[in-house]
């Protein structure tokens, strides 16, 4: 049982890594070369660093990732940031020294901006498949979920990205650069869904268990997913049952299964397909109608 965890959570960090060091290629060769910034403390980064030669992108995305980090392990615990730290130090460590050794890949903002974001996703899709994130507005909207359940996490990120990719304006200058910043990000948008969903595909999984409350609370915490308890009856021994249901992004199953196993090895779970989830997190009810 331990040589399968410890193969777990090496495979797990490799991925991680991997995923980093893509995601830093995409910033440092392409985007922060041409002060394309496409939201997030990354983007923030960009623009400071455009300012301050002397201070490099890397850097600066660990500076003003500290304080959210000291906060998400406050409130998130630092069990469920020690990934996230690490991606952070990692992809900005790895960002510093392409910069570097290596000059610009090209001087062409649409190629930069198109193949800027398709890295950035990738290394992205990489990350949150492994149950972390690159840090930054990732962890103050899981934050801010804990306290506001009803705040749409997409909306959430629309409008911080959207007041940074407006800020290129004010500090370059340069509307084609602003617009290229939001091209590059609705690029990230579109890779990143496909890495992560494929064709919005999700899954419906039922669980049974002894402990299906600390199980409820894990899923709802650590992956923001929504649960339900569903009454039940064993057809042997005619005792009430608690049946959690809950409907999961596919990239989020294998954390599913770790968290079930990590607190009951002995539970019951089903594991279903979900072509088509409409509410928050998922499709929007009027989608079908486009």
């Amino acid at each position: 049982m331990d040589k399968i965890k410890t193969r777990r959570y090496i495979i797990k960090y490799l991925m991680i890594t991997v995923g980093s060091l893509i995601y830093a290629a995409g910033v440092s060769l392409f985007l922060d070369p041409n002060n394309i910034a496409p939201g997030g403390v990354s983007g923030i980064a960009i623009i400071v660093s455009s300012f301050t030669e002397s201070i490099p992108t890397g850097t600066w995305i660990i500076i003003m990732n500290l304080p959210i980090l000291v906060l998400g392990t406050i409130f998130l615990g630092a069990r469920f940031l020690i990934s996230t730290i690490y991606s952070v130090v990692i992809s900005s460590i790895a960002m510093n020294l392409i910069s570097a050794y290596v000059t610009s890949v090209t001087d062409d903002l649409l190629l930069a901006a198109i193949a800027g974001g398709v890295l950035m996703a990738v290394g992205l899709g990489l990350v949150f498949r492994e149950g972390a994130t690159t840090g930054g507005s990732d962890v103050i909207v899981r934050m801010l979920k804990l306290k506001f359940r009803h705040l749409s996490t997409g909306a959430v990120f629309m409008i911080t990205d959207g007041m940074i990719v407006s800020a290129t304006l004010l500090a370059f200058g340069r509307f084609d650069i602003t617009m290229y910043a939001a091209l590059s990000l609705a690029v990230q948008s579109v890779v990143i869904n496909r890495i992560l969903y494929g064709s919005d595909e999700a899954r419906m999984v039922y669980i049974i268990s002894e402990n299906d409350r600390e199980i409820a609370e894990k899923l709802m915490t650590e992956l923001d997913a929504g649960a339900t308890y569903l009454k039940g009856a064993g057809a042997y021994t005619d005792s009430e049952k608690n049946v959690l249901m809950c409907v999961v992004k596919m990239r989020t199953l294998p954390q599913v299964r770790e968290i079930v196993r990590d607190i009951d090895s002995d539970a019951f779970m089903i594991v279903t397909k979900a072509t088509s989830v409409f509410g928050e997190g998922f499709k929007d009810h009027n989608d079908a109608d486009l």
